[in-house]
């Protein structure tokens, strides 16, 4: 690709089917757990919690998940029931940031996955399991550069543009 030449896909070019990729964040090492499934359902989801869990039992594990409806299916919530030590919290919408797991889905798609060519589903997991391999050999975890006050003043900053959004428009 040139400077300042747009990116292009040809007319003819094909998905070859899409994954769903599963994958828990271990906020201390930086590592990342990932598993590709064919579907994202409340089973799917759930077999991989229990795989994600097990490293750890006995301690207090903490997951933090989107607001996805997978998430909240009677066998999880059973499962949840079951299993005390384990606590689920959900992020706000429009808050994925809060998620640092959702940090590291950019940053495979940006390095990995973007403008990438897949002859097949099997080729997109693949290259989607060599790069979890290949973060987890130098793996670090992330680091908060933004201090809670320099956050909380761009919340109010956008709260306060939406409520001037908000009247201007119901004039």
């Amino acid at each position: 690709m040139a400077f300042a030449v747009t990116e292009q896909r040809t007319h003819d070019y094909v998905r070859h089917g899409t994954t769903n990729l599963f994958a828990a964040l271990n906020v201390l090492t930086g590592e990342v757990l990932g598993e590709c499934k064919p579907n994202r359902n409340g089973a799917s989801f759930l077999a991989f919690l229990k795989k994600a869990v097990e490293p750890h039992t006995g301690k207090e594990i903490h997951v933090v998940l989107d607001n996805l409806s997978t998430h909240t299916t009677p066998d999880v919530k059973a499962w949840l029931a079951k299993n005390p030590r384990v606590h689920f919290h959900f992020t706000p919408v429009g808050s994925p940031w809060l998620n640092q797991i959702e940090i590291w889905f950019g940053i495979i798609t940006r390095q990995s996955i973007r403008r990438g060519t897949f002859s097949s589903v099997n080729v997109l997991v693949k290259q989607i399991r060599d790069y979890i391999n290949s973060w987890n050999e130098n793996a670090k975890p992330f680091t908060w550069t933004a201090t809670a006050d320099e956050i909380l003043a761009k919340v109010r900053l956008v709260q306060t543009s939406m409520k001037k959004l908000v009247n201007n428009n119901s004039k």
